[in-house]
C-alpha cells in the first residue's frame, strides 16, 4: 500500500452491526484479511498485505448513506480549522483511535466524512 497523501481518500470505513457476522461475510465472500483490534474494531488489511485500506466498525450504525469515507491528514488540527473555515461542521473529535487521531465532519450537503493522522 503507498503512503497516504494528505487530503486524498485513505480509508473506507464500514458500519457493522454485528462484528463478527461482518468479518465473516466478508472473509468468505471475497478473502478479505482483517487486523482485529479487541471486540471494537477490525481493519481491512490491504489486498497486497501491505497495512490497512478500511475497517468495520461496531460503534457505528449503518445507514443508506454509505460507509465512511476517510481523509488523511498531515496537520489534523490545520485540517479541522480548515474545515470549518470552508463551511463545514465538526461532528466528532477530534480524539485518539488505534494508530493516531481523527475527526469527522460534513460538508455543507451533510456529506459525512472523516480525516485521520498518524499522531
Amino acid at each position: 500500500m503507498a503512503a497516504p497523501v494528505h487530503h486524498a481518500i485513505s480509508y473506507i470505513e464500514l458500519p457493522a452491526r454485528d462484528l463478527a457476522a461482518t468479518k465473516a461475510f466478508y472473509e468468505a465472500a471475497f478473502a478479505w484479511r482483517f487486523t482485529d483490534y479487541g471486540p471494537e474494531y477490525s481493519g481491512i488489511v490491504a489486498a497486497d498485505g501491505e497495512g490497512e485500506i478500511g475497517g468495520l466498525n461496531p460503534g457505528a450504525e449503518p445507514t443508506g448513506g454509505g460507509p465512511l469515507v476517510l481523509l488523511f491528514s498531515e496537520d489534523l488540527d490545520a485540517t479541522v480549522e480548515a474545515v470549518r473555515a470552508a463551511g463545514g461542521e465538526v461532528v466528532a473529535g477530534p480524539y485518539v483511535f488505534p494508530g493516531g487521531r481523527r475527526f469527522e465532519f460534513t460538508d455543507p450537503s451533510g456529506n459525512r466524512l472523516g480525516v485521520f493522522a498518524d499522531s
